[in-house]
């Protein structure tokens, strides 16, 4: 497969509002910039096309909108080219990462490069820049490590902590961050340099410690979107890997209220700026793996076939979002329930799945 020639127009209007969205062509970057184009803004999508199946999003984005839509196919290792992107823009999302733990294992250095140094990058071009936009983090749950004083007691297919607090609630921004395994060290990292750049520097920057994100447009692996690779691998009739028991859980969000967090938090920077969220879908949004595989095989018709493996570094038993700040502060709460987000996701999968099965076009740095 190859791109179409882009159908792009170029964003030099001084009063068009123009948004940057790093790792833009991923799912969520992908739901996000559809709303924004949707809303007549201007967009530029910084991606390097690294992830197998992103160019898809990206082509469907380019077949959607005819303008306001610019493409920069580069790393953010690459500073001149983020740099250019930055002196372009008037709002920051910064979604590219290396997103697997099991990657960050295999190849720490890589997974610093890009997750520490390019967030670095991108902070440096924003503390340079002329206008100084204003940055909406994707960091994650993993910087609070593996829970392992969180005690649990095992409830039927799932695990519940025993302290009841955090079993009303979830787990909240008060807990000290603990980084565990390569990649919630380079994602602490950046947490943490965004933070002190808003307090060093001044600039505005809000971070989300995010839970499991789902919804359309997401190519799901065992490593990273495991709601839609479940759902992938059953359409397909591929058996599962679950690493651990399948009774560990997650609070899952779906990802048109996520952009709807996204977008509270850049229209209320000045309130919320140099501040930490943990954004998923709360205790009411919760599922264990093998809970999820039930659901599956109630929206399929037919049993899951499921093959178990070790418990991975930095696996978590239970971790689900205490979203009480955001939703204070952000007058903000999820509004798609578990279920119903899941049947969404699998309509879609069931309808676009056939598309999937392409080689990728682009890899690495092309700039």
């Amino acid at each position: 497969m190859t791109l179409k020639e882009p159908k792009l127009k170029v964003l030099n209007d001084a009063n068009q509002h123009t948004t940057l969205i790093t790792g833009g062509a991923g799912f969520v970057g992908t739901n996000l910039a559809d709303t924004l184009l949707s809303e007549g803004k201007s967009v530029i999508i910084y991606d390097n096309l690294s992830r197998n199946g992103v160019e898809k999003n990206l082509q469907w984005l380019r077949d959607k909108y005819s303008s306001n839509l610019k493409i920069e196919i580069a790393d953010v290792r690459n500073e001149t080219a983020l740099k250019e992107a930055v002196n372009a823009a008037d709002a920051v999302y910064h979604f590219a990462a290396q997103v697997a733990v099991t990657t960050s294992c295999v190849d720490p250095i890589l997974d610093f490069e890009v997750n520490a140094r390019g967030t670095l990058n991108l902070l440096e071009a924003i503390r340079l820049s002329e206008k100084q936009p204003p940055l909406v983090f994707t960091s994650t749950n993993k910087v609070y490590g593996d829970l392992d004083d969180l005690k649990v007691v095992l409830k039927g297919n799932r695990y519940e902590p025993e302290n009841a607090e955090v079993a009303a609630d979830g787990v909240s921004e008060d807990r000290p961050v603990e980084f565990h395994s390569p990649y919630g060290c380079s994602k602490g990292a950046a947490d943490a340099y965004i933070l002190d750049y808003a307090r060093t520097f001044g600039l505005k920057a809000v971070i989300f410690r995010m839970s499991c994100i789902y919804g359309p447009h997401q190519f799901g692996t065992e490593d990273q979107g495991w709601v839609a690779h479940f759902l992938i691998s059953a359409l397909e009739g591929k058996p599962l890997t679950i690493y651990g028991d399948g009774k560990q859980v997650r609070d899952i969000l779906y990802v048109t209220d996520l952009i709807k967090a996204m977008k509270i938090a850049q229209e209320n920077m000045p309130e919320l700026t140099g501040k930490a969220f943990n954004i998923g879908g709360g205790v009411d949004n919760t599922v264990s793996l093998l809970e999820l595989t039930n659901m599956i095989e109630e929206l399929h018709g037919d049993t899951v076939d499921i093959d178990f493996g070790d418990w991975r570094p930095g696996d978590q038993r239970y971790y689900v979002s205490d979203i009480r700040k955001f939703k204070t502060q952000g007058n903000w709460a999820p509004g798609v329930s578990a279920y119903q987000g899941i049947e969404n996701l699998y309509n879609w999968l069931s309808e676009t799945r056939s598309s999937f099965k392409t080689q990728k076009v682009y890899s690495g740095q092309t700039r």
